[in-house]
């Protein structure tokens, strides 16, 4: 529930799209997240297209976190099961504090529309040097999911009773 009497606090938000065959023009999931972002009222203050490469992710990733524009990474691409999809195992490389429930969230949505093809999925969260790191299957549908079922609520100091949001201050404590 959004908490009218509350004031929407926005957040400065990174896009990651990790794929070797997608570009500016044909990256649909990236522009999704992006439309999204910015139609929620947050600012986009990275867009990226990086490889599937285990160390450039890491790299990239450790970037952004040290950057104290961005509080908030996402990531679309590389959470299958296939041996180019590197990204958990890039994003678990940098976290410090995991958050399981978000894939466990994800998939638990996912399953309703897709059933057990969500079982594929490798979606994963955590917390790094104060910042979230979310990262979202490559499909467009997976990301309108994760937005528009959690990351839109979650992300939003309004939602009530808790949000991820609110503790940004306290992250690096």
């Amino acid at each position: 529930m959004i908490d009218e009497s509350r004031d929407f606090v926005p957040l400065s938000i990174a896009v990651v799209t990790v794929s070797d065959t997608r570009t500016e023009e044909d990256d649909r999931s990236g522009a999704i997240l992006v439309e999204r972002v910015e139609a929620a009222g947050h600012r986009l203050v990275h867009k990226r297209i990086v490889p599937d490469d285990r160390a450039g992710l890491e790299a990239v990733l450790r970037e952004l976190i040290a950057d104290p524009e961005v509080q908030v990474v996402l990531s679309t691409g590389g959470t299958g099961v296939t041996g180019r999809d590197i990204t958990p195992e890039a994003f678990e490389a940098v976290y410090e504090k995991a958050i399981p429930g978000f894939g466990e969230l994800f998939r638990w949505l996912s399953y309703q529309k897709i059933g057990t093809s969500t079982i594929q999925s490798r979606a994963t969260a955590g917390v790094a040097g104060g910042t979230y790191l979310f990262a979202l299957p490559g499909s467009t549908g997976a990301v309108k999911d994760a937005w528009d079922e959690i990351l839109v609520f979650q992300l939003d100091a309004r939602f009530r009773p808790c949000n991820f949001a609110e503790l940004i201050g306290r992250l690096r404590e």
